[in-house]
């Protein structure tokens, strides 16, 4: 075995070569709703409150979605180190079908529920502006999860590359598309928000048929793809994965229903919070994109190594990307902290906006350190299949801290739309400590045994 320093640098070289394009292809995703956020913005702050409203109602079926289709890549890993081709064909047809089912019931609910959004007590302006929008893009989120489960096969069966191209190619086209449907270029009716959803809509469409094409270009996903596509049995493999997905899905749904819940208490203190708030959230879930992706490389790796009797790989791996982490992230909290208000007086013209888009920015620098924490862990404990007590974790972080502190500093201390994220500080930083402790406890058992560099967990 060749000596630690450089079993761990191997290690996490082949973290980052995974790890680069899955951050890329997630940046690529987020950069579609931040040129929304951009592009409507200079529209007038009405429509940005409008588009951080429909974001906030939309984000809780998204991540729910993408974390039960999580499942598609730790078993297609799993199966790749194990070299069993059947088993991946079976969790991509599993996966689609799963995907499609959710996509369709996320569009079905917006049109049923887009005439009741006075429930959530948003300014009158903003519910009325907010229908088409939401609804558009509600019926994109079939694309988006058909989308997300081959790009989850891909970079499962290391070809992370190809899905980031075409990623890159849909933001292109939503940028593009925009520019026609809100501003009203080339003929195009002046669409504002309305265009911003279209735009959206079209480009995921386009993005999602790059996406099927492609395995049947690449040998080694071709290989893996099933056999009979409509043979029996996927109920079952659909039922397997939803058990395996299942908490990490209630994971996701528990941070970002308490950050969506955040955003709805903005509503309450008015367009100009929500618009800030709007504009800090985007830049906070773009940057938060760097440790999405290494967790899901750290939790194909660690797939890898288990289906490949690879164990002593693990703690290198895990150590390596927490490091990363930390280091990245704290590199994005010192630029929001010296540049939030230059970052604000690119999204808006309104002067109350960025200066307290500007405050939000330079708290989001400080729970960017531990929201980048928590995801790697929960990423690398995925790959073990330990997901029930990150769940449990998350219920206790962001339902039972996060939000109590955000309502009572918003509004019993008086502290506004920071106070909402002084609860967000609160919370990530819980589920940091928690995760963290339990990820490096689970990859040094066999140290404290004096089994050596045996396999974490065995």
């Amino acid at each position: 075995m060749a000596p630690y320093p450089s079993a761990f640098l191997e290690a996490n070289r082949r973290t980052l070569v995974l790890a680069l394009p899955i951050v890329a292809g997630l940046l690529g995703q987020m950069l579609m709703g931040v040129t929304d956020t951009l592009m409507v913005g200079h529209v007038g702050v009405v429509p940005l409150a409008a588009c951080s409203f429909a974001n906030t109602l939309l984000v809780m079926p998204m991540v729910f979605g993408f974390g039960l289709l999580s499942a598609v890549s730790v078993s297609v890993s799993h199966a790749h180190g194990a070299r069993n081709r059947r088993q991946a064909g079976e969790s991509l047809r599993a996966g689609l079908a799963i995907a499609l089912a959710m996509g369709l019931a996320a569009g079905i609910a917006a049109l049923a529920g887009v005439g009741h959004l006075a429930v959530f007590g948003q300014p009158a302006e903003v519910n009325s502006a907010v229908g088409r929008y939401l609804v558009l893009c509600a019926w994109s989120m079939a694309p988006v999860f058909l989308t997300g489960t081959l790009k989850n096969f891909s970079e499962a069966l290391d070809r992370p590359w190809p899905p980031f191209w075409i990623m890159m190619g849909g933001v292109a086209a939503n940028v593009v598309l925009n520019w026609i449907l809100i501003y009203g270029h080339l003929g195009a009716p002046a669409m504002g928000l309305d265009g911003a959803g279209l735009a959206t809509l079209l480009s995921r469409v386009l993005t999602l048929a790059a996406m099927a094409a492609y395995p049947r270009f690449c040998p080694i996903l071709r290989h893996h793809l099933p056999a009979r596509w409509l043979a029996g049995g996927v109920r079952t493999e659909a039922a397997r994965l939803s058990a395996v997905g299942l908490h990490s899905a209630g994971l996701g749904l528990c941070e970002v229903g308490g950050f969506s819940v955040g955003s709805l208490m903005m509503g309450w203190l008015g367009v100009v919070p929500m618009a800030a708030h709007q504009i800090a959230l985007s830049c906070a879930a773009t940057t938060f994109m760097v440790p999405l992706g290494l967790g899901q490389a750290v939790s194909v790796r660690v797939g890898h190594c288990r289906g490949g009797d690879r164990g002593p790989e693990i703690p290198d791996v895990v150590h390596g990307a927490l490091l990363l982490t930390v280091a990245a992230m704290a590199a994005f909290a010192i630029v929001y902290l010296s540049l939030g208000r230059s970052i604000a007086h690119g999204f808006s013209d309104d002067a109350a906006v960025i200066a307290l888009t500007a405050t939000l920015l330079a708290m989001a620098g400080i729970f960017q350190v531990f929201d980048g924490i928590q995801v790697v862990a929960a990423g690398a404990l995925r790959g073990f299949g330990d997901t029930r007590v990150p769940f449990q974790i998350g219920i206790v972080s962001y339902w039972l801290v996060a939000l109590p502190v955000s309502w009572t500093a918003a509004f019993p201390m008086g502290f506004g739309a920071p106070g909402v994220w002084a609860g967000f500080v609160c919370g990530l930083g819980i589920a940091a400590m928690a995760m963290g402790t339990r990820i490096l406890r689970m990859v040094s058992r066999p140290l404290e045994q004096g089994a050596g560099r045996e396999r974490p967990g065995s």
